[in-house]
């Protein structure tokens, strides 16, 4: 049977939502299929899969990501879909250990590609922020351009806080790094 939930996570929340998809793994719930914030499921054997997530450097349909999936297919991994650049892959708990990240590089290299998405898509709400609040205060006093403006400085401010979160994971982890090398 398939179940289908709705659930948002920021893209900084990567590791939470990895951690959910597997505690639904974890509870016979093995994820079939991703949409724009939905999940859908279907019945298995409660911990028969463990799920990964990862940021590609390119979409999915690029020649180099397509050799990647195909890697990590080969180590007997599914690949389950993708949103955006973000990939979603499986592995029967049965065929051993999955991890996407080799080492502490490995991780810190796709920390940088999760800040890099983060940091381009910041500077745009800034812009928008200031558009919209400039044409609400030189002439265009309507509700319009005031709730888009404060829409877009909270979403500037969200995406702030989501690129200062992923900077602390970061260093956290470049100082564990550091400590066990």
């Amino acid at each position: 049977m398939r179940r289908t939930v709705h659930k948002v996570f920021p893209l900084w929340d990567f590791d939470k939502e990895e951690r959910w998809l597997n505690e639904m793994a974890s509870k016979g719930l093995a994820l079939v299929s991703i949409g724009y914030c939905s999940y859908t499921f279907e019945n298995s054997d409660p911990g028969e899969y463990t799920v990964r997530l990862e940021l590609l450097e390119n979409l999915p349909t690029h020649l180099e990501s397509e050799r990647y999936i195909r890697f990590i297919e080969d180590t007997g991994a599914e690949y389950i879909g993708a949103m955006f650049r973000w990939v979603y892959f499986r592995k029967k708990h049965s065929l051993g250990e999955f991890d996407l990240y080799s080492d502490y590089d490995c991780r810190i290299r796709h920390l940088n590609r999760v800040l890099w998405f983060i940091g381009g898509i910041t500077p745009l709400m800034v812009v928008n922020t200031l558009q919209f609040l400039l044409n609400y205060y030189e002439g265009w006093p309507d509700i319009f351009h005031l709730g888009f403006g404060l829409f877009f400085a909270a979403f500037a401010v969200f995406a702030i806080y989501g690129f200062l979160r992923v900077s602390q994971m970061k260093r956290k982890l470049k100082r564990e790094h550091m400590l066990y090398e």
